[in-house]
């Protein structure tokens, strides 16, 4: 049975997806990830300051003089969001996370269709929910909203688990989108292996009572990862504390972690436009390519 609701929503990030691209993130996405593979093209034969690692040794062999293999700027990407779809992305104070992270992924997506490039999407949890490999085309795009939608986990998350399949999934280098709220720990080691061999971005998605919860009355919470109730009363200074001070470490550590591992990393949320921050992530991108 069609899911009328997941339809409309679907249509909906489409038009507001499709539309943003339009009129603000087509040419940006271009000029910040547009050929930024190589790919071979031919061999010649070496000059005086050629680098030595492009040096073909069999074709050399074969000739007796020494050849240089030649590599052009490739015309299309591959890419790739890696998207925790835990239970945790379910939560929101207004809009879920997981429905920010739809709209994300449309913008992604319809990006990269206007570009001709491939797209794929790995859904995690604490385990490899689905795969998809990279396509292109409209449809296709549509899938991989519709696939972040009507995702229903029923687990916690395994980021370095993620990383270790991605690398394992795709082996030409990809732009690498890597989409999650970050409750997990222990995949640094792999973080750093993955943007050494991608062209890796860490997009963190919170909301506004993650980091600030209201000063009256009693609330109930449920541990999405876990299933358990949690009962925080708001006069409990000391708790309250220990929670929001918790949730501002760990977007300290993820800070810090990217920094040292020159990997850019982008925070949005679900109470707040993500235009502004895209567009000067774009620009910021595209300064230092240039």
């Amino acid at each position: 049975m069609v899911d009328i609701n997941l339809v409309k929503k679907i249509r909906k990030i489409e038009i507001t997806t499709g539309k943003i691209v339009n009129e603000i993130f087509a040419g940006e996405y271009k000029s910040v990830f547009k050929g930024r593979g190589m790919e071979f093209s031919e061999v010649r034969e070496y000059q005086a300051g050629d680098d030595i690692k492009t040096i073909d040794w069999n074709v050399s062999a074969r000739y007796g003089n020494l050849f240089v293999k030649k590599f052009i700027e490739e015309r299309e990407l591959t890419i790739i969001l890696l998207i925790d779809v835990s239970r945790s992305n379910e939560f929101g104070s207004g809009k879920s996370k997981i429905d920010l992270i739809a709209e994300l992924a449309g913008i992604i997506g319809f990006s990269s269709m206007q570009n001709n490039d491939r797209i794929g999407v790995v859904l995690f949890s604490d385990k490899i929910e689905k795969f998809i490999p990279p396509k292109k085309g409209k449809k296709h795009c549509l899938r991989i909203i519709s696939e972040v939608l009507s995702s229903k986990p029923t687990a916690g998350t395994d980021i370095y688990g993620a990383l270790d399949y991605l690398n394992r999934a795709v082996k030409k280098q990809a732009v690498v989108f890597l989409v999650s709220d970050f409750l997990d720990k222990g995949y640094e080691k792999l973080l750093k292996i993955t943007s050494k061999k991608h062209d890796l971005i860490m997009i963190n998605v919170g909301d506004p009572l993650e980091y600030e919860i209201p000063g009256f009355g009693i609330f109930h919470f449920i541990d999405s990862e876990s299933g358990k109730d949690i009962y925080i009363n708001s006069r409990d200074y000391f708790l309250i504390k220990d929670l929001q001070d918790a949730k501002k470490n760990n977007y300290e550590y993820l800070e810090k972690i990217a920094k040292n591992m020159g990997i850019d990393k982008l925070n949005f949320y679900t109470d707040k436009s993500y235009i502004l921050p895209l567009i000067n992530f774009f620009k910021m991108r595209e300064r230092r390519f240039r």
